[in-house]
């Protein structure tokens, strides 16, 4: 096939990818999108999206077996695990479908293939019909990650699965493992315990979701245990003892604990124990790509270090998630432009996670802050004291903010319950616009909503909390 040349070459179409090309497109470079399997990468097909429509279905499971609380009745209430998966597979292929549209809407070329970058400016395809090779001054990597998967704890799809296969399951766990507390961990294990799995987390740090304040953890786990929900922290899976029956199989897990190893057997094992840069054969180390633990090394405007070749997302490191992706993609589309570019700061991303109850945060915990020297001022305030989190029945939670005690910058914000993953978002503004104190404080909430505590925990930090 004759080579073609183009502005712009995205390698990957995910959150990141895709987005890149729709703003590279949308600012009149001529823009080809590489992708070697389904368009909207992981997020969309086997990630963020397919997840939440399998939580979604959890949530509304929970609320029906709470029926009776709303003076509501609900009898012989139960699930088909098969329509669930259904539901939420058709989710992610109208999302996927979507991204299709967008590019003919944009007049950005699909390639569908596995690329690799020969030289710079070049990107040969493999695709279907052959081989095809393309051109452009500016190439944006944007392949994503994958599972981590640990020697001795390979998946097999049968009685050790990834995320994809818990996300198409064969069956319903009876008796489940999940190795790792971060947010894929801890969303399959409310999704599988919410629907009667008999589930056991394990996490080799002292407390689940160790990316979070500890307090929020501490919070998280306690809900989780009253659920039903076996918390090992400090332990360490060592060992999958794997046994098939035709009648069903088992796992029997070796599980360290402060030196000691014990023994516990599971018909099902979830390993999420994070995930590994896509970096392997596109041939960036011939180009002098630097990679680090499977991480691709740019600087704050995603530039590698080799003129014309940027990395955005989960490619280039912490935080992986789909909408620093997306900002990056917009960041880089508009450097490679000319437009003034603002680089995306980590700190200021909010990270969300849709277990029962949520979790949300933006910025730094409370031991962040103090680590770097910040004379703290730290606001709470319960779901207890909120009137529409009582009406909804959710009155099971707290929200928390960090400032800076000279300045009443807003340092960091927490969140553990109902809907958290919607009301980060406002911290998330006020940290962008450099929002103090004051401005929060005067800043009027509408009653009665969930985000009237976000008011009351700042009020709480400067010891002017109303309604506590």
């Amino acid at each position: 096939m004759a080579e073609k040349s183009y502005d712009v070459i995205v390698i990957g179409a995910g959150p990141g990818g895709y987005v890149a090309a729709i703003r590279a497109a949308q600012l009149g470079l001529k823009t080809c999108v590489v992708e070697r399997e389904h368009l909207g990468g992981i997020c969309l097909n086997w990630g963020c999206i397919p997840t939440k429509a399998l939580l979604r279905s959890s949530e509304v499971f929970h609320l029906m077996e709470r029926a009776k609380e709303f003076g509501l009745k609900a009898d012989n209430i139960g699930y088909d695990l098969d329509a669930v998966v259904k539901r939420s597979r058709g989710v992610a292929k109208q999302l996927s479908g979507g991204i299709g549209h967008l590019m003919k809407k944009n007049k950005i070329d699909v390639v569908m293939g596995a690329a690799t970058i020969p030289a710079k400016g070049k990107v040969s395809v493999k695709t279907d019909k052959g081989t095809q090779d393309l051109a452009a001054k500016n190439i944006v990597l944007a392949t994503g990650a994958r599972a981590r998967e640990l020697p001795g704890l390979e998946a097999d799809g049968d009685l050790v699965w990834t995320y994809k296969h818990a996300l198409q399951p064969v069956r319903m766990p009876k008796k489940l493992l999940v190795i790792g507390s971060g947010a894929i961990g801890i969303e399959f294990a409310s999704f599988y315990n919410t629907l009667g799995s008999d589930t056991t987390v394990v996490e080799v740090m002292d407390r689940v979701l160790p990316v979070e304040d500890a307090e929020i953890s501490a919070f998280a786990k306690k809900s989780f245990v009253k659920q039903g929900m076996k918390i090992m922290e400090k332990s360490m899976v060592k060992q999958l003892d794997r046994a098939r029956a035709k009648s069903g199989g088992k796992v029997t897990a070796h599980i360290e604990t402060g030196g000691k190893v014990e023994k516990l057997e599971f018909d099902t094992v979830i390993s999420a124990v994070g995930i590994v840069g896509n970096v392997e054969n596109l041939g960036l180390e011939a180009l002098g790509v630097k990679i680090d633990r499977t991480h691709v090394v740019t600087d704050a405007y995603c530039r590698t270090g080799v003129e014309g070749l940027y990395a955005i997302g989960d490619i280039a490191g912490a935080p992986w998630l789909a909408h620093k992706a997306s900002h990056e993609g917009v960041m880089v589309a508009e450097l490679i432009a000319g437009k003034h570019a603002h680089p995306v700061k980590p700190e200021s991303i909010a990270g969300c996670t849709y277990c029962h109850p949520q979790v949300a945060s933006v910025g730094y915990t409370e031991a962040k802050a103090k680590e770097l020297g910040y004379d703290i001022k730290v606001g709470r305030f319960p779901f207890i004291g909120n009137g529409k989190a009582i009406a909804l029945g959710e009155a099971e939670g707290m929200v928390k903010t960090i400032f800076d005690a000279k300045t009443g910058e807003l340092l960091g914000a927490h969140m553990v319950g109902a809907e958290v993953t919607e009301m980060i978002q406002g911290y998330v503004v006020g940290r962008q616009l450099e929002t103090t104190e004051e401005d929060l404080m005067h800043t009027v909430f509408p009653h009665p909503t969930l985000s009237e505590m976000m008011h009351e925990s700042v009020l709480d930090a400067y010891g002017r909390v109303i309604h506590m």
